[in-house]
């Protein structure tokens, strides 16, 4: 089965045809299909890097839609002083499906 590695969102993602996937917010609507320069494809022990991106190879997905994650806590503290800050944040997500590596 082929794979890919993918970039979006400041994050490396490796991918498969048929993966459901988060991934940082793209602000599209759902039923979109979204095309990603794949930076390294694979079969196997076959592998191919690109600089930066493999030639001549997408990487294929449909937008499922966009949601809220889950809520992540920061938490800021100096020892001895009495400072405590807290702030709570939900990242803004969406989910993708990978159609096909071609």
């Amino acid at each position: 089965m082929a794979y890919a590695v993918i970039k979006t969102g400041g994050k490396q993602y490796r991918v498969q045809a048929g993966d459901k996937l988060d991934v940082e917010n793209l602000n599209v609507d759902e039923g979109t299909k979204l095309e990603f320069a794949p930076i390294l494809v694979g079969e196997g022990a076959d592998i191919k890097i690109g600089t930066p991106a493999v030639d001549g190879t997408t990487v294929t997905a449909t937008v499922l839609g966009n949601f809220r994650g889950p809520k992540g806590i920061a938490f800021k503290f100096k020892r001895r002083k009495g400072f405590h800050k807290t702030k709570g944040f939900r990242r803004a997500l969406t989910k993708i499906e990978i159609n096909s590596i071609g």
